[in-house]
């Protein structure tokens, strides 16, 4: 793992240096966009709506619009923020841990000790453990600062963004604002009907399916051959004009898929005829 920050948990007059981890990985398929015909790359380039031109990355400032004016924020502008320059993640509170609303919890981080002792680590986690207890801190991150929880998994320091109080939404549900009568009966039902489905949590045994079957759609594509090649059709984006332009690729475009269209043709002529029913083997 590489870490993603790098600064100072405190607390009161104690410092501990961390590096900052995300503790999660997204395991969906990349897919992107191409053109149905033949194949070709769809790209999403930046263009001013002024003068039409692309704009290099390094060129784009950040701006907010009012409705009727428009403040440009450059990099300088955004890095003298005082939170922005700030390396601390700072102890704001220790409160009970069930304080905590699950609706809140945002992106889970892992802080490692940053320093030649783990010792101030160890003890913040084991007193954190003991109290039962789960900090609430306040740092800066990309550019935001952030609220967060602090607490222990295993033998690791845990640190999981929350979202701001005004970020969730309440929920109003004319339905479940006329009384509703529940019989005991029903009651008892429903209670045996979960007890029928209890168990212990274990993470390990849910998979996600659709990405399976994602993954064995494409690997079963690329068996039969029916694949473009991927360094003919999508191009060299490296090979690009002054003003940031990709080059056309249609001839590469059409070449691909003459070529792709030929290599399926002999492998049908190849591949035996399909029978109406299977045949045991002999």
């Amino acid at each position: 793992m590489r870490a993603i920050w790098k600064g100072a948990l405190t607390f009161g007059l104690v410092n501990v240096p961390v590096k900052v981890y995300s503790a999660i990985d997204d395991h969906d398929v990349p897919l992107h966009q191409v053109h149905a015909a033949d194949g070709g790359r769809i790209r999403y380039q930046r263009i001013c709506e002024l003068d039409g031109e692309v704009v290099p990355y390094a060129e784009i400032d950040k701006a907010y619009d009012d409705g009727d004016r428009t403040v440009v924020l450059t990099a300088d502008d955004i890095a003298s923020l005082p939170s922005e320059r700030s390396r601390e993640i700072e102890v704001v509170e220790f409160v009970p841990s069930d304080q905590i609303d699950l609706l809140t919890l945002d992106r889970p981080y892992y802080l490692e000790p940053d320093s030649t002792s783990p010792k101030a680590y160890v003890l913040l986690r084991k007193t954190l453990e003991q109290t039962e207890r789960t900090a609430v801190v306040r740092f800066s991150l990309r550019q935001k600062t952030r609220l967060a929880a602090l607490r222990v998994r295993g033998d690791v320091l845990v640190l999981q963004t929350l979202l701001w109080a005004d970020e969730v939404r309440e929920a109003s549900f004319p339905a479940l604002d006329e009384p509703v009568k529940i019989s005991a009966k029903e009651l008892e039902l429903s209670a045996s009907l979960v007890e029928s489905f209890s168990a212990d949590f274990d993470p390990d045994q849910f998979v996600d399916e659709y990405q399976q079957e994602l993954r064995t759609l494409i690997d079963a594509k690329l068996e039969k051959g029916d694949a473009l090649d991927t360094s003919v059709t999508f191009g060299d984006r490296a090979e690009k004009d002054a003003g940031g332009e990709v080059i056309d690729l249609m001839a590469a475009l059409k070449a691909s898929v003459e070529r792709s269209r030929a290599a399926r043709t002999e492998h049908e002529k190849v591949a035996p005829p399909k029978k109406g029913k299977a045949t045991k083997a002999s």
